[in-house]
C-alpha cells in the first residue's frame, strides 16, 4: 500500500532489511542521515505523537467558537460545484433537430435584405460551424442566395423566392424568432445538478440570509429545519410582521445563481422559460462567456424567488399558448424550479385555497407534476421548488388534515415585544438619518401603543419613520422624531381623528 507523503510513521524499533529474492547480497542502508533532515523528522514526530506512560496522545483540533469541549466536531458544509452549460459543437450535443434550426434561421432572415453568418449566430445562439452547415444546406436547396462576402470570409445571404414561400409556411406553425431552444432532456439534467437538495444550509447560512431583518432566536430556530429540509412551509400570523420578507430571503440559503434556458423544446412545442419579470439576469461580460464556451441558449440568473399573490389562478399553473405566435409560456412553478415559490395572502385570492391545494396534492407528495401540452399529450416535470404559503389565517381554517399532512412545517410569525420594537425603531432611525430626541421611543410606545391598546407590528417602525422623513422634507427641516412628530404621523398612519 502506498502511503501519502503527507503522512509519516515513526518508531523506535529497528526495521531489518528484506533479503533479496535472488539470494544476492542485501542492499546497504545509508550509514548517516544529514543533520538537517534528522532534525526535521524528529520535530515532525514530536508534533504528531506525544508518547506518555499510558498511551500515545494525538492532538485534536480546538473546538470552534460556540462549540462545547468534547463535542463532536461539526461537519463542514461544502457548496456543490456550479453547473455550467457548455457550448454544443455537434448536432448531437445541441439536441435539436437540424430542420427546426433551419426553420429558425429562415424566420430570422425573413424581411432582411442580407445577413451575415455572424449575425445569425448571435441571434440564434448557435456556433458559426453549425450555422455554416445550415447555410450550405439552404443554398443547396436553393432557399437562400449568397449576395457577397465580408473581409473575414463570412457570407452575406438573403432568402430566395422559394425560401420566402417556405418560411411563410413555417410561420403557420410558429412565428418564434430568437435563441435556439433547449431540449427538455437537457433541462432535466440542469435541474438535477442545481436542485435545492444538493445543498445543506445550516444556521450560518440562515443568519446570512436574514442579516437585514430583525428576527428572534426562537423564530430562527423554527425556520432552520424547514429551510434545510426544503419541504413545504406555512408562514402564518398577523399582517405586517414580515412573513413575505422572510419567505423571499429563504432562497439566499441555497447559493447565489443558477442557469436556466431561454426557450425549451418539449415534444416539438416551443415553450418560453426565461421571464425578465420574474428572473433577475446576472450581468456577465459576453467576452468572458465566449472564452469559457458557455452555451448562449442559457442565461445565468439569481436563484429565483417567484411571488404569486391574490391574482394567482389555476391557469397560471399550466402551459399556456399565445394563439398569435403559437409560442407557449412555462407555468409559474416551473419557472420557480431550483428556487422558492411564495403564495402570498393565501386564502384571500381569486382561487379557492382547497382548489389550489388539490391541484398540488400530488406534486407535494412526489416532487413531480404532470403538465398538458396543447395537443393533449401529458409530460412529467420536476417540482423542485420550495413552496411557501404566507397567510394571516390559521392553517386549520384553510385545509383539512390530509392537505396539512403534506405541508409539514407551520411556523407562526408573531408580533414584536417592547424591546424588539424599540431596538428596531432605533436601528432604522440610524439607517434613515433620523435623529431621535431623548425619550422619543419610550413616548411612542407608551402613548400610541400601550395607552391606545394597539398591537405592535414589525412594519410599523419603518412606515412611521418614512412618514417622519416626508413630514420633515415638506417643512424643510432636519429629520427629527420626537413627541410632536410621533403624534402627527401616527394620526395619519392609523387614521385617527
Amino acid at each position: 500500500m502506498r502511503v501519502p507523503s503527507s503522512v509519516q510513521f515513526t518508531s523506535t524499533a529497528k526495521i531489518q532489511p528484506r533479503p533479496p529474492r535472488d539470494g544476492g547480497e542485501a542492499p546497504q542502508r545509508a550509514k548517516t542521515v544529514p543533520k538537517e533532515v534528522a532534525k526535521a523528522q524528529n520535530a515532525a514526530a514530536a508534533a504528531a505523537i506525544r508518547v506518555t506512560k499510558e498511551r500515545p496522545t494525538i492532538p485534536r483540533p480546538k473546538p470552534e467558537d460556540g462549540q462545547e469541549a468534547g463535542a463532536k466536531p461539526r461537519k463542514k458544509r461544502k457548496a456543490p460545484p456550479q453547473w455550467i452549460p457548455r457550448q454544443p459543437r455537434t448536432w448531437d450535443d445541441l439536441g435539436i433537430d437540424p430542420v427546426m434550426a433551419m426553420h429558425l434561421v429562415m424566420r430570422f432572415m425573413l424581411g432582411k435584405q442580407g445577413v451575415s453568418g455572424k449575425q445569425i449566430s448571435k441571434e440564434t445562439m448557435l456556433t458559426l460551424s453549425l450555422i455554416k452547415e445550415v447555410m450550405n444546406h439552404l443554398k443547396q436547396e436553393k432557399l437562400v442566395n449568397h449576395r457577397s462576402t465580408t473581409a473575414l470570409g463570412d457570407f452575406i445571404s438573403e432568402l430566395s423566392e422559394t425560401g420566402y414561400e417556405k418560411t411563410m409556411d413555417t410561420r403557420k406553425i410558429t412565428t418564434y424568432v430568437g435563441p435556439c431552444p433547449v431540449p427538455w432532456e437537457q433541462y432535466l439534467i440542469s435541474v438535477e445538478n442545481q436542485s435545492l437538495s444538493a445543498f445543506n444550509p445550516g444556521e450560518a447560512e440562515l443568519r446570512a440570509a436574514f442579516h437585514d431583518l430583525q428576527i428572534s432566536e426562537d423564530l430562527l430556530d423554527r425556520l432552520g429545519p424547514a429551510v434545510t429540509s426544503t419541504k413545504p412551509l406555512f408562514l402564518f400570523g398577523y399582517p405586517g410582521n414580515g412573513k413575505t420578507s422572510l419567505a423571499e430571503r429563504m432562497t439566499r440559503c441555497f447559493g447565489d445563481t443558477i442557469w436556466v434556458p431561454r426557450t425549451l423544446s418539449i415534444g416539438g412545442h416551443l415553450v418560453k422559460f426565461f421571464d425578465p419579470a420574474i428572473h433577475v439576469e446576472v450581468d456577465n461580460d459576453p467576452a468572458v462567456l465566449a472564452q469559457a464556451r458557455v452555451d448562449g441558449r442559457w442565461v445565468q440568473i439569481k436563484r429565483p424567488t417567484v411571488v404569486a399573490g391574490g391574482e394567482l389562478t389555476l391557469e397560471q399553473l399550466e402551459v399556456q399558448i399565445d394563439q398569435e405566435s403559437k409560442v407557449h409560456e412555462a407555468p409559474l412553478h416551473l419557472k420557480a424550479n431550483c428556487g422558492t415559490m411564495v403564495v402570498d395572502d393565501f386564502g384571500r385570492g381569486k382561487t379557492d385555497p382547497k382548489e389550489l391545494l388539490n391541484r398540488w396534492i400530488f406534486p407535494l407528495e412526489k416532487q413531480i407534476d404532470f403538465l398538458r401540452l396543447p395537443d393533449g399529450r401529458k409530460f412529467a416535470c420536476p417540482f423542485e421548488c420550495m413552496l411557501v404559503f404566507s397567510t394571516n389565517l390559521e392553517p386549520k381554517d384553510l385545509a383539512d388534515e390530509a392537505f396539512l399532512r403534506r405541508i409539514p412545517y407551520k411556523v407562526h410569525v408573531g408580533d414584536p415585544d417592547e424591546v424588539e420594537f424599540a431596538d428596531l425603531v432605533e436601528l432604522l432611525a440610524k439607517k434613515m438619518g433620523v435623529t431621535l430626541t431623548r425619550g422619543s421611543v419610550k413616548y411612542l410606545i407608551e402613548r400610541h401603543y400601550k395607552m391606545a391598546k394597539r398591537p405592535m407590528r414589525f412594519c410599523h417602525p419603518r412606515d412611521l419613520l418614512l412618514q417622519v422623513c416626508h413630514l420633515c422634507e415638506y417643512q424643510g427641516r432636519e429629520f427629527k422624531a420626537g413627541p410632536p412628530e410621533w403624534d402627527r404621523v401616527t394620526s395619519n398612519y392609523f387614521g385617527l381623528a
